[in-house]
């Protein structure tokens, strides 16, 4: 395997991807710009544009990643879900059509997910193997996201869907924001702290994409969490005691439903979700206790 081709590679998890991946694979990256400037196995091809055809500039692709849509962040009126959902179809769409211009499809396929796909839940576990999904806004998108992606199985590709948890990093994500009160010593518990943190070291996601495109022991969904979900409250604990900072200035459930609307469930509803498969093939998380990673974030 030589070649992979990136959607969504500028953003702040395929530049994380894209930064592992590089010493061991030439990446090329799909993006509507075309004046970004090569880096070392690093190649930018303009797509979705008027005059655009990365069919011919791009050699055998051995492996996809698509990670390409509209960001989840900000409120979600019904142009923006209308907007989170359409930009993750259509972009999954114009790839498939894309690598089937290709002499032949690539051996594997890795398309960006989420827990969300579950639903939420105070009391149940979920791996891999739970069958049903849940009913809000965004498990109707996963939902709806993975079943266009299967379009790579017709294709011949070993197709897996990583479901991404909580992603924790110093230049993206939500740490930056759930970390802000406590700089100024306002932290504390937000919403009930009951409920589930299921969430992933940045270093650790990028490794378990590399691993998933390597190991062909992985198929299907793959959930990219570490392996010791926490509350809400231990969460806010972990980051007041690695700052030496207090806890204890309670956000409340209102506020966040009247700052950030329908996306304050990111937050205040949550679910525990465990790795199962990348346990069983024997992945070494990094970041496996929250109190790890968030040492080597904020300090």
């Amino acid at each position: 395997m030589k070649n992979i081709l990136v959607s969504g590679g500028t953003g702040f998890i395929g530049k994380h991807i894209t930064q592992l991946l590089q010493s061991t694979y030439k990446i090329f990256i799909l993006t509507r710009k075309d004046n970004k400037p090569p880096q070392t196995n690093v190649s930018y091809i303009e797509w979705l544009t008027p005059h655009s055809t990365p069919e011919k500039e791009l050699p055998k692709i051995d492996a996809v990643i698509n990670l390409a849509g509209e960001s989840i962040n900000g409120r979600w009126t019904d142009d923006k879900k209308q907007a989170i959902l359409n930009s993750r179809l259509k972009a999954t769409e114009s790839l498939l059509d894309l690598v089937k211009k290709l002499p032949e499809p690539p051996s594997v396929w890795v398309n960006a997910s989420a827990i969300g796909y579950y639903g939420t839940s105070e009391t149940e576990v979920f791996t891999e193997n739970t069958e049903n999904h849940g009913i809000d806004f965004l498990a109707e998108v996963v939902k709806a996201w993975e079943t266009k992606a299967k379009g790579a199985e017709t294709l011949g590709s070993r197709t897996i869907f990583t479901r991404f948890g909580l992603v924790l990093g110093k230049d993206g994500g939500v740490l930056p924001q759930l970390s802000l009160p406590y700089r100024f010593f306002a932290g504390g518990t937000v919403g009930s702290g009951e409920q589930w943190v299921s969430w992933v070291h940045i270093e650790d996601l990028a490794k378990l994409i590399k691993e998933t495109i390597e190991n062909e022991q992985y198929s299907g969904p793959v959930n990219v969490t570490a392996p010791n979900p926490v509350t809400m409250k231990e969460f806010g604990q972990v980051i007041g005691d690695v700052m030496h900072r207090p806890h204890w200035l309670p956000a409340p459930s209102i506020a966040f439903r009247f700052l950030f609307g329908e996306m304050s469930m990111l937050i205040l509803k949550g679910q525990q979700v465990l790795p199962d498969k990348a346990l069983n093939n024997g992945f070494q998380f990094s970041y496996p206790h929250l109190k790890g990673a968030l040492h080597d974030l904020l300090q």
